[in-house]
């Protein structure tokens, strides 16, 4: 299994969580101290950006993949604008990606390298009834996508 912690917002809880054993880090900001502590551990870490001066300064400080936070906000139209002076940018989107075709083909056609889900995939009414085969199906519905 690989474990990831989202939301992460500062380098203690970073390197708290990777000391319990994540594999990756997400957060919906950039901040230096996360990707130093990331970057020490070799783990891979995505950081919430906004603008083109805040994944350039993540891809300056390491960042493999750009989380566009929140994606809902920016749309695809946002990734092509990123991909044309940065072809070489990875971008996933969290936050207004949900699993439909159209959804996924818009943001996949913009060249996003992956997405983000959360609440679309995995539902509070899920966790709380702990309906695994409710997620496992959503889950089917996506692949071969």
């Amino acid at each position: 299994m690989i474990m990831g912690v989202g939301s992460v917002t500062d380098g203690a809880a970073t390197s708290l969580y990777m000391a319990l054993g994540a594999n990756f880090i997400i957060t919906p900001v950039l901040r230096e101290d996360i990707a130093i502590a990331c970057n020490c551990k070799k783990v891979l870490w995505s950081p919430g950006c906004g603008s083109l001066t805040e994944i350039t300064r993540a891809e300056e400080l390491g960042c493999e993949i750009v989380k566009l936070f929140p994606g809902d906000l920016y749309g695809p139209k946002f990734v092509k604008g990123i991909k044309g002076p940065q072809p070489w940018t990875s971008i996933m989107p969290t936050g207004g990606v949900s699993p439909t075709e159209e959804n996924l083909k818009g943001w996949f056609d913009a060249g996003v390298t992956c997405v983000g889900m959360g609440s679309q995939l995995i539902s509070k009414d899920i966790i709380a009834n702990k309906d695994y085969e409710k997620l496992k199906q959503g889950v089917k519905m996506l692949w071969p996508l």
